[in-house]
């Protein structure tokens, strides 16, 4: 076959435009890596004096090159050259390290499984070696976002460093699996993050302790802009009492929170934020633009203790460090009579779910199983002289020093003087996880998740065009869009909602105590969405510009080409570009006329200050949506993609056109055309013969609706329900054959 050039065809699937997507958090199954039934072999290879020197510099966190296996008895896989180095804090000093693992050092999106790092924690402190495991689990069982965790066997260049903990690192695809987003900031928070009001400024929180920020950014790093904290943190200091629920509702997932702070001071996670203003994430939740609340690092929990104190019989609103310590997240909300409330329920759900005689049989379970990796792992007793008789009395005897209760002794104690502390009180239901979406058949579905102490009626109260007031009934049946039933989410679907109406609405739930709670405390607006738009397209994007086109400034950003392919001029001041379909009016274009059949090319590149070209946001090359809305909210143009190559656009053609490829010749600013590679693309759902072709006709396996495009864009045949197409007008050359649903390949005229 003649070689020729030609790029691959990609057919572009449309999507369902959504204007909040679902943002309860899910915990994902243990899958292969976590897998907690057994207990996998994990071996890593690395030069001897490699590791030596690792050892020898406990601070470093350069990251080597090594081997990576996986044995779990039924799976075996190697990676090769994986980043290996030391992780953790005070375990650094330690004489049984921990280590992370990292997929993606060398390799850009590697992952094992979906995971892209492993945190191998040496929990040399807890003698059980299964308090940070139980704290994880307990946590994923009431429904709190966690990272999975197991216990593996650790073999460094063959000898066995130990039994040690497998811990889901937190990082964006952590959220991602989550939340279903990863976009917005993650800040790592550690000692002595106490989200204090520092002021308006957002670089007063860059604060740094021991060499590293309190408020670390691990997402969107580049940008460098602490604007959402700065704002979250202002809210939570400085809002009046009167408004506090309701202002933080509007930043902060407060509802889902109360979780958190039921778990922490039932479980004696004293090092977390609460007491020891450390070791948690925040996590800026794109669907809802608020802050969601991880816990992070729990070893220090059941009877661990450096402070002497009784975390068994600490009052559970009382928790936070005494003193002039701020601690404004956990006293605020215990100050506010309703929140104070919710939390006392929240807490007494908690402990419903766990059965203490089941709990102790499965930690019993697990002990006999991890028995003999502890019984040959040679670090554990090289801290604090531990012995496999202290791993075996751990659940049920007091070991001493910081250990000053067993497992079972503190569940046992801390469960009972818990639930003797919990206050006398009746919370208001509780309304979360609100979210809409206009449907295609002019109803707009309202769903939330509702719980209540006592039986409840729960209903949206909507306003049509600012003008007709109706009530409808929430439903948790699974027939109204809620899910599944009985799953505390409630869903309905309000009728001739067309495109034109624009809908203020509010839920409401009031239980048989005549308890009322109303959410938002404003209503929610959905936008109408005009039938009168431009013809304005995005027609080529670019989401890893590594190498292929610079700006003004020579820098490689993302970008994105529109088109008006309209016969009038438009004014793009009166529209927005974003790259969060939930935020139409994220960046507003410039103030410039687009001519008929004109382009205009803007740099995604999150620098607004560069000029009035270059947007708020960035693309991601994993995939993601861009869209063009007007003022109202209204839709122009949308589309969703997928993962990008680096130097590759995606794009119409021709301009304008349904149909979407990938550029490996991009033309920014210009009008689309054909690039090259090496092969012709074999397409299944449009097998054309011959290929090459130098007589009259072509010829299909099966009947098609086909057409044939010049490389330019221009439409030269067409014919329906055709097993052959005659070509005898086409001179020589290279053609695009599409079908109706848009299934293409490359076609060669000698």
């Amino acid at each position: 076959m003649r070689s020729i050039n030609y790029i691959l065809l990609i057919l572009f699937v449309t999507f369902t435009f959504i204007y909040n997507q679902p943002i309860k958090a899910q915990n994902p199954d243990a899958g292969l890596v976590y897998n907690d039934l057994l207990v996998p072999r994990i071996d890593i290879s690395i030069h001897p004096d490699t590791l030596s020197w690792i050892y020898e510099n406990v601070d470093s966190d350069i990251e080597f090159h090594a081997d990576f296996v996986f044995d779990d008895g039924e799976t075996r896989d190697s990676i090769a050259s994986i980043g290996f180095r030391l992780r953790g804090n005070t375990s650094r000093q330690s004489q049984k390290k921990s280590f992370k693992v990292s997929f993606n050092t060398w390799t850009s999106g590697g992952n094992y499984h979906g995971v892209e790092k492993l945190n191998l924690n040496g929990e040399h402190n807890d003698p059980s070696i299964m308090r940070a495991k139980l704290m994880w689990d307990l946590l994923r069982k009431w429904g709190i976002p966690a990272p999975r965790a197991n216990h593996v066997q650790l073999f460094i260049n063959g000898n066995y460093h130990g039994l040690y903990l497998n811990v889901e690192h937190i990082d964006e695809e952590f959220v991602e699996k989550r939340f279903g987003n990863k976009d917005g900031n993650l800040y790592k928070c550690l000692y002595p993050a106490d989200l204090d009001y520092l002021g308006q400024n957002p670089d007063l929180y860059k604060l740094e302790d021991n060499g590293r920020r309190v408020y670390e950014l691990k997402r969107n790093k580049e940008a460098d802009n602490y604007s959402d904290l700065a704002s979250f943190i202002d809210v939570l200091n400085n809002t009046s009492a009167a408004d506090f629920e309701c202002e933080m509702d509007d930043v902060f997932n407060t509802t889902d929170y109360l979780k958190v702070i039921a778990a922490d001071v039932l479980c004696g996670n004293w090092d977390g934020y609460i007491f020891n203003k450390n070791n948690y994430y925040l996590y800026n939740n794109e669907f809802t633009d608020r802050f969601e609340y991880l816990i992070y690092d729990v070893d220090n929990t059941f009877g661990i203790d450096w402070f002497n104190k009784d975390w068994m019989h600490r009052n559970p609103y009382q928790w936070a460090m005494s003193g002039n310590e701020k601690r404004p997240l956990y006293t605020r909300i215990m100050s506010n009579n309703v929140l104070r409330r919710q939390f006392t329920y929240t807490s007494q759900q908690l402990i419903n779910q766990i059965d203490l005689d089941s709990l102790y049989l499965s930690l019993e379970a697990r002990q006999v199983m991890l028995a003999p990796f502890v019984a040959a792992d040679p670090y554990y007793p090289l801290d604090y002289g531990y012995s496999l008789n202290d791993f075996q009395r751990s659940l049920t005897e007091v070991i001493g020093d910081h250990v000053k209760t067993s497992i079972f002794g503190f569940l046992g104690t801390r469960f009972s003087s818990f639930q003797n502390q919990l206050e006398n009180t009746t919370a208001t239901p509780m309304i979360n996880h609100i979210k809409h979406e206009r449907m295609d058949n002019n109803q707009l579905f309202v769903g939330a998740w509702v719980k209540a102490e006592f039986p409840f009626d729960s209903r949206v109260h909507y306003i049509m065009d600012e003008d007709i007031s109706v009530e409808a009934p929430l439903f948790d049946d699974g027939l109204h869009g809620d899910g599944e039933a009985n799953d505390n989410y409630y869903g309905a679907f309000l009728e001739d909602i067309y495109p034109q109406t624009s809908v203020l609405y509010r839920l409401i739930a009031v239980d048989s105590a005549e308890q009322m709670t109303i959410k938002p405390c404003e209503y929610n607006f959905v936008r109408p969405i005009s039938d009168d738009q431009p013809l304005l397209f995005i027609n080529e994007f670019m989401a890893d510009n590594d190498n292929a086109f610079a700006d003004e400034f020579g820098n490689y950003s993302d970008w994105v080409e529109l088109y008006n392919g309209d016969t009038e001029a438009i004014f793009l001041a009166d529209y927005y570009l974003t790259d969060k379909l939930n935020k139409p009016d994220k960046w507003q274009m410039p103030e410039m006329y687009l001519q008929p059949g004109a382009f205009v090319l803007f740099w995604a590149d999150d620098e607004e200050t560069l000029g009035d070209r270059h947007t708020n946001f960035k693309l991601s090359k994993g995939g993601e949506a861009i869209g063009i809305f007007n003022g109202m909210g209204g839709v122009v143009d949308t589309l969703s993609f997928g993962a990008q190559e680096t130097d590759v656009s995606y794009g119409r053609l021709p301009d304008g056109d349904p149909n979407w490829i990938f550029f490996t010749a991009s033309t920014p600013g210009e009008s689309n055309r054909f690039s090259s590679v090496s092969e012709i693309a074999e397409n299944a759902d449009l097998k054309v013969f011959p290929n090459p072709v130098s007589g009259d006709f072509v010829y299909f396996l099966q009947a098609q609706d086909v057409q044939i495009y010049s490389v330019q864009g221009q439409l030269l045949l067409e014919q329906q329900n055709t097993i052959q197409l005659y070509i005898k007008s086409l001179p020589a050359g290279v053609y695009v054959l599409k079908n109706k649903v848009n299934a293409a390949v490359l076609l060669l005229r000698e």
